[in-house]
């Protein structure tokens, strides 16, 4: 697919050359500072060197002195306390999380519960308001859902419960009946961060409850792995908070995580670091295709499992469920686009319905349609009479606002601007497919709809020193909002070539002018193989990392793309 290069626009060289001579970092990597706002000795300090101590007082978020006051009297009076977490990673790693802590409490009466993907489908059900009910719990605390379930949440103060959110999506313009509510991007919440994940909410309120009655934190940030996580897989952006967060979380999967998670990382074939990349793409799928495939209660099981051996086997199990997932994703992702390739006119986004389509899988298939088609996705599936979906965005366009327009056609719907779910009767889906069509027509704009190509700098070979990439690894973790530098060289040559099936492009690439060549591998680049073995020069655009096998370690180019031309001719916004 076609990419369009985008060149991050230069900063003024003065203040460049201001930056390197302070911090001591080179050039094109001073620039990558600055446009991340990173422009004083204190703020790389602070970016560089993360500290659990630069973590926000929790009781800055709104309701929390309430949220804590209202849990430790649950905790003192013995009352019966329940977690409820959505089937996602988020909503599971936040329950193993919160019911872990609550566990070490002496005395406590906690359980957990985690919906039916299937059979109750996103948010606080009904049901497990009257099994609450019946079971005589007092106290429910949401994770990762909860800001609109204004229906279940008046159902449980009918029955006596008070209700704890911990959310992070979007509220609307009302907030339910609950005790407390916290979600920073409620309006008139004073929080300075407003992109944690749901598991870092949960992470918020056991902070503030050890800051206020006495207990280890320490014992808390054992718990960080999961928090990682979640922030990982639910494609937050990584900055402020969430950084910090996720550099001590992935220290703790490298070096001490918990059996589930340890289990997780033996199967995924982890190298000796791990990456944002690896747990998206390796602990992630794992996790979900208990909620997809089974019942997510597996996946929260497996990450509050203290034995090995359990844990190890509760794994296995998971393994073979996303094995059968990736199986189901195929089928459907190759009728998804068999019905796109068959359309007989062009749009500008993806409404498609199949009453037959799992729905556990259908929020991948809407990524995967995106992937061959760049085009906003909803992916719709039969469930209990109505047509229930996922959406998936494309970087720049915010799905929510636009499935939000469409809203007098829904019967419910929630997300935020990268992903939602929606829910509709039959009925609407014709006007809710030409309805999507006309908002997303209005709103979007036509080089949106081409993938982007981003770079952050544009460097020879020569400047790629060990200075340069030891400095560059320590600006991870990387991901949304402090992404990966991608840099971009002219006039590349080839001098050793090959497919990888058919599909991947191994090279090992020089310039005339650097003595130093490098190995290289472009995935998904198989096409570009005549290309490179012309003798003539190119452009590429790559990641810098190292490459581990065998228990060696050797420096590699990642290519992210190639243009024929020599000289590349940039746009620069």
């Amino acid at each position: 697919m076609q990419k369009r290069w985008v060149i991050q626009s230069f900063k003024e060289p003065d203040q460049v050359a201001g930056l390197e001579k302070v911090l001591g970092t080179p050039s094109a990597i001073s620039a990558i500072l600055l446009h991340r706002e990173i422009e004083t000795f204190e703020a790389a300090r602070c970016f560089f060197r993360p500290s659990l101590a630069q973590l926000y007082d929790p009781f800055l978020m709104q309701d929390m002195e309430q949220a804590v006051t209202r849990l430790h009297q649950a905790l003192s009076k013995k009352e019966k306390i329940l977690i409820y977490g959505d089937y996602d990673v988020d909503g599971t790693t936040a329950v193993a999380m919160v019911y872990g802590f609550l566990q070490l409490l002496p005395g406590t009466a906690v359980s957990y519960y985690v919906p039916d993907r299937m059979v109750e489908g996103y948010g606080v059900s009904m049901q497990a308001i009257e099994k609450a009910h019946q079971e005589g719990i007092k106290l429910i605390i949401t994770l990762d859902c909860g800001i609109k379930a204004y229906a279940s949440i008046a159902r449980a103060v009918e029955r006596g419960i008070d209700v704890i959110v911990c959310d992070h999506h979007e509220a609307g313009d009302t907030l339910p009946l609950a005790y407390a509510i916290l979600d920073p991007k409620q309006s008139g919440c004073p929080y300075p961060f407003k992109e944690l994940s749901g598991c870092g909410i949960g992470f918020k309120l056991l902070q503030a409850f050890c800051k206020q009655y006495g207990c280890n934190p320490d014992i808390l940030y054992t718990y960080l792995d999961l928090v990682a996580v979640s922030i990982a897989c639910d494609i937050v952006p990584l900055v402020g908070e969430n950084r910090i967060l996720a550099y001590f979380g992935i220290k703790q999967l490298e070096t001490n995580p918990r059996p589930g998670l340890q289990a997780l990382i033996e199967l995924g074939i982890f190298a000796t670091t791990i990456t944002i990349s690896d747990i998206v793409f390796k602990i992630g799928p794992r996790i979900n295709a208990a909620g997809r495939m089974s019942h997510a209660a597996l996946a929260v099981q497996l990450l509050i499992e203290q034995d090995a051996v359990k844990a190890y086997h509760l794994a296995q199990s998971i393994d073979q469920q996303n094995l059968l997932r990736q199986s189901l994703d195929y089928t459907i992702t190759q009728e998804a686009l068999a019905m796109i390739e068959n359309r007989p006119y062009q749009s500008k986004s993806n409404v498609l319905f199949n009453p037959d389509w799992h729905k556990g899988i259908i929020g991948i298939v809407a990524s995967r349609c995106i992937e061959q088609c760049y085009r906003p996705t909803v992916i719709l599936t039969l469930s209990d009479g109505q047509a229930t979906g996922s959406a998936r965005s494309i970087p720049g366009y915010n799905i929510y606002e636009a499935i939000s327009a469409c809203s007098g056609l829904l019967h419910q719907y929630g997300g935020h601007a990268f992903a939602a779910g929606l829910t509709m009767p039959l009925t609407h889906m014709t006007k809710f497919q030409k309805k999507f069509e006309e908002v997303v027509s209005q709103t979007i704009t036509d080089d949106l709809l081409m993938p982007q190509q981003t770079i952050h700098a544009l460097i020879p070979f020569q400047a790629i020193t060990q200075k340069f990439v030891n400095i560059l690894m320590q600006m991870a973790p990387f991901g949304p909002g402090n992404a990966t530098p991608v840099f971009a060289s002219e006039k590349v040559y080839a001098r050793k070539f090959h497919a990888i099936k058919g599909k991947h492009l191994k090279m090992e690439l020089y310039q005339i002018d650097c003595a130093q060549s490098y190995e290289a591998i472009g995935f998904g680049l198989g096409p570009y193989l005549p290309l490179v073995s012309t003798g003539k020069p190119f452009s590429i655009a790559y990641t810098i990392g190292y490459n581990y096998y065998l228990g060696n370690k050797s420096l590699q180019l990642m290519v992210k793309d190639i243009k024929e031309a020599a000289y590349i001719n940039p746009y620069i916004p």
